[in-house]
């Protein structure tokens, strides 16, 4: 019991520290699609993270071929659909409507007869609450909003299924397999535009060999081997840290000031998170269970 605590709270541990980078990556995407199109950023991003890790590829058999494949189609929609979302809508909309997937996991998880702790879900609505709070602006809904809804239930069914296989296979040889099918798709998709481009990716190879190296690989990595201590419902949540970290990294380094909204709504992430962690007393009763009819 004590190794599974320690696991778990390594694992906690990680998936913060995924949150802390991806939350960097808001301001350089955006600044990066001014100058690049978004099948040509995924494509660079996903070609260097993958010759980085192409030596982790030996010894791949066929059941981790198959996961890897799958989980690198989910991650591939879910960054396209995102990119082509973030041209359209604030990235502060797009982080709260994308933070509903802390709803989506365990939703999805009770109809495919997982059962869900109480506490585990009123953390989520907390949470969403709180990100609502900190980021909606109202106003008619676009297109832009239709893709990260979308984009939400997919990633939503990449943390699903990365809970159910990551503890199967090496996490670095996953890993790779993912980094290598979504360059490959991102190629295909690219088409020749970065050949056209290349002279633009020149130009802003510092922060592109960041999102590769670090914001891609290593956080997708880190984020398979977490979730072999981790549940899915707990990951979701734990990413509602991600435009939290966006938002203090605004005011650190852009001076943009966090206002009273964004207290409060950063305050009850918070308490969300410690809500999710707190002794469960009365386990029987504290569980959504799948009625059969």
């Amino acid at each position: 019991m004590e190794i599974k605590n320690t696991l778990h709270f390594k694992g906690i541990i990680l998936l913060i520290l995924v949150n802390v980078i991806s939350a960097t990556t808001f301001p350089l995407t955006k600044d990066l699609l001014g100058s690049l199109t978004p099948s040509t950023l995924i494509a660079t991003r996903f070609v260097i993270a993958a010759g980085v890790f192409s030596p982790n590829l030996r010894n791949i058999n066929a059941l981790l071929f198959r996961d890897g494949t799958l989980l690198g189609l989910l991650l591939f929609f879910f960054l396209a659909i995102e990119t082509i979302a973030l041209k359209t809508i604030p990235a502060n909309r797009a982080a709260f409507i994308g933070s509903l997937n802390v709803l989506i996991v365990p939703l999805l998880g009770w109809l495919s007869g997982k059962p869900i702790l109480l506490k585990t879900f009123l953390a989520s609505v907390v949470a969403v609450l709180g990100i609502g709070i900190m980021f909606w602006e109202g106003g008619e809904l676009g297109i832009g909003d239709l893709l990260m809804l979308v984009d939400a239930f997919v990633y939503a069914v990449y943390i699903l299924f990365l809970e159910r296989v990551a503890s199967r296979h090496p996490t670095l040889t996953l890993t790779s397999v993912q980094l290598l099918f979504i360059a490959g798709l991102g190629i295909l998709w690219n088409n020749t535009q970065i050949i056209d481009q290349f002279q633009v990716i020149e130009q802003h190879w510092g922060p592109i060999l960041y999102l590769a190296l670090l914001a891609t690989a290593a956080v997708i990595w880190l984020q398979t081997l977490a979730q072999q201590w981790v549940s899915s419902e707990e990951t979701a949540l734990l990413y509602t840290l991600e435009p939290l970290f966006a938002t203090m990294f605004s005011f650190w380094l852009l001076g943009e000031h966090l206002g009273i909204r964004g207290v409060i709504g950063a305050i009850l992430v918070l308490v969300a998170l410690f809500l999710s962690q707190s002794p469960q007393k009365i386990e029987p009763k504290a569980k959504i269970e799948v009625q059969s009819s």
